[in-house]
């Protein structure tokens, strides 16, 4: 056996291979204890690239998730108030109808007109309402984010006709001659339909926009789904091969530091030969 005393080759050569076992060794800890493939970029380079993108991507999906929860609830509040309004034009219905009772007096039919006028300044109320600060019914729209590119679709039916909510009833009541109900412009009472049809197709199309958000809701989630699973298949570690690799390292290293150990006693065994 020839022994270097100056190169003792085969511990240069066992100490190399115990640093590559080290190494990753070390990987297979540090993929364990974070649950990810990717340690550093080397890694998996291009993989690193499409999962960030995809990350990206998934964040910008929750925020959507967010805007369209806000686009619904503006869509529900429209609603309920709308439901009010239908609500208050029954009533007003009725009372154009008991106003014309002949057995009635002017005293009588004049509770009826204070009645009608305060419903009617209720309903012009409802058309100033908004929500955190945007309008519920200016008829200019609200554009609703329906993806992570930023597309929108804009909310339909937020007034009625295109007009503000007070010209369903635009002026104050009074009572005839002939002892009926209607607005100072002369129109009959059957405005009153008119209006309270307006706002039913109104309804009609909010139930429509409702609809719609929740639909889009559906899909956004779905699609969040989809990109968190292909995200996951390319950064998260198989912990089962993972751990095989950790333990085959881990018994490497062990065995690579005795076989350093070993060749650096090699030159002692030469120098008990020259004693």
């Amino acid at each position: 056996m020839q022994v270097n005393f100056t190169a003792n080759i085969g511990a240069v050569r066992a100490g190399r291979v115990l640093e590559e076992s080290s190494n990753h060794l070390n990987k297979a800890l540090t993929r364990l204890a974070s649950g990810t493939r990717l340690v550093s970029p080397e890694d998996d380079s291009a993989g690193l690239v499409v999962s960030e993108k995809l990350s990206a991507e998934s964040t910008r999906n929750h925020a959507v998730q967010n805007n369209l929860a806000s686009a619904l609830s503006y869509s529900q509040t429209q609603e309920g108030f709308l439901g009010k309004i239908t609500k208050a034009l029954d009533r007003m219905g009725e009372l154009a109808a008991l106003a014309l009772d002949n057995t009635k007096s002017a005293s009588d039919k004049n509770q009826y007109q204070t009645e009608f006028a305060d419903l009617k300044s209720y309903i012009s109320d409802i058309g100033t309402k908004d929500f955190n600060g945007v309008s519920l019914f200016n008829g200019s729209g609200i554009a609703v984010t329906k993806d992570s590119e930023g597309e929108s679709w804009t909310l339909e039916a937020q007034d009625i006709n295109g007009e503000d909510l007070a010209f369903i009833l635009d002026g104050s009541v009074t009572v005839t001659n002939a002892g009926a109900l209607t607005l100072i412009d002369g129109k009959s009472t059957t405005y009153i339909d008119d209006a309270l049809e307006s706002v039913l197709e109104t309804r009609a199309a909010i139930g429509s926009n409702i609809t719609r958000i929740g639909l889009t809701q559906e899909k956004v989630v779905t699609f969040n789904e989809n990109l968190t699973a292909a995200v996951s298949r390319i950064r998260d570690v198989d912990v089962a091969d993972e751990s095989t690799r950790f333990a085959k390292y881990n018994i490497l290293v062990q065995s690579g530091t005795a076989m350093v150990a070993q060749a650096n006693l090699l030159p002692q065994n030469a120098l008990r030969l020259v004693g």
